[in-house]
């Protein structure tokens, strides 16, 4: 037996034990584009790699043990369509979870979560993308909590009033003071801070004023491939005191340098062609895949992406690194890490680097259940003398 057929025995093995909890997972906006929600059009429950990343045979074949769906809405959304938008997504969540009771259970704790795991069931848990989906309202906050959310990324691609985005024009500095309250009710709800997709400033300030471990969902290493979506070296090395944790992302564009000068390339001519690159469409799409079979894409595999959490876990350590792999929201996907039954191939390539087991069993399962529960712990705490906060926008940036 070779070597790599025994590091793919290895990996599968071990996700038997400790599967993968993945941070960021795209699936409820997938299923709005192609069927409108309406999961007997496209009943996951079957192969839907024609049109997905995700579907449940593919979610267990990948060694998959909890899950957050991202409720994410596009940034150009903004003030109360925002906030319905991202209602609807959390309305496909629970649709998601009635149909599929037998394999999806919904879990709002680290408890429910290792519950779910006993039960040989996937753990399901909610995280929106970006700010604008509380429309400057802590109120908005707590209930997206209260309905199941259980991290928030502080924005996405655009800058939010109180937070910089890291791919928009630099304008609050980071956090606003606003931001800093938000962050901290984050932390008073039980909510995760997710910090991937906003500015270094905006990380660093985030940093500074969470009283919890934070989270960058789905984020790979600035160092290895220099995007502005990716994590700083100095923010890495500041989880191991702030306990948190930076979940690599199998994004191309973010992960291979190549890729990034050929997504560049790419915005170009849709640019030239009177199209937006951000904009999700039909014809942007379209547009995008003709422009790749014209000009063959660089293709990243399991080792790009291993790259990054070799690096991660040098500068973070090990106890500060997972997963967020971002299936059914990008277009490309790493050759070998196509959808999402593909994650023993990531823990084979690092097997093979001579990864240990317990290092690998953190980084798929017990460094996210850890961070989780920690931040209902300072929840807890914080509950008992804080009361919710009642500040805002207004008087506190106006």
């Amino acid at each position: 037996m070779n070597g790599t057929t025994t590091s793919a025995r290895r990996a599968r093995e071990l996700l038997t034990d400790h599967p993968v909890f993945d941070g960021h997972n795209d699936l409820p906006w997938a299923l709005r584009q192609h069927c409108g929600y309406d999961l007997d059009r496209c009943d996951i429950a079957e192969d839907r790699s024609a049109v997905l990343h995700t579907d449940l045979p593919r979610l267990r074949a990948g060694g998959v043990g909890a899950q957050f769906w991202s409720v994410y809405v596009p940034a150009e959304l903004r003030g109360d369509r925002a906030v319905s938008a991202t209602l609807e997504q959390i309305d496909c969540v629970r649709a998601l979870l009635d149909r599929y009771p037998g394999t999806l259970r919904r879990a709002l704790t680290a408890d429910d979560v290792v519950a779910a795991r006993a039960e040989g069931r996937i753990a399901s848990l909610m995280g929106a993308e970006g700010g604008h989906s509380i429309d400057c309202s802590l109120a908005t906050l707590r209930a997206l909590h209260a309905l199941g959310v259980r991290y928030l990324t502080l924005t996405h691609n655009d800058n939010v009033p109180w937070a910089d985005s890291a791919t928009d024009v630099p304008a609050a500095g980071g956090l606003t003071r606003f931001g800093v309250e938000v962050v901290r009710e984050i932390n008073r709800t039980g909510m995760l801070v997710d910090l991937s997709h906003v500015a270094p400033a905006t990380m660093r300030d985030a940093l500074a004023a969470t009283r919890a471990p934070v989270i960058f969902s789905h984020s790979s290493a600035r160092a290895v491939c220099d995007h502005p979506r990716n994590v700083p070296d100095d923010v890495l090395a500041e989880l191991a005191t702030n306990g948190g944790v930076a979940m690599a992302t199998f994004v191309p564009q973010f992960v291979l340098p190549a890729a990034v000068e050929w997504s560049a390339a790419a915005e170009a001519h849709l640019r030239e062609r009177g199209l937006d690159p951000a904009a999700e469409s039909p014809e942007v799409d379209a547009a995008r895949r003709a422009y790749a079979a014209a000009h063959p894409r660089p293709v990243a595999t399991p080792a790009t992406v291993a790259d990054h959490l070799d690096h991660m876990r040098e500068v973070a350590g090990i106890d500060h690194v997972g997963i967020g792999g971002d299936y059914d929201g990008v277009a490309f996907t790493p050759a070998g890490l196509d959808d999402v039954s593909c994650y023993p191939n990531l823990l084979a390539e690092l097997l093979d680097r001579r990864w240990s087991e317990t290092d690998l069993a953190k980084l798929t399962w017990h460094n996210a259940l850890r961070v989780l529960g920690e931040a209902e712990r300072t929840a807890a705490a914080l509950g008992e003398r804080e009361r919710p906060s009642t500040a805002t926008i207004e008087e506190l940036d106006g």
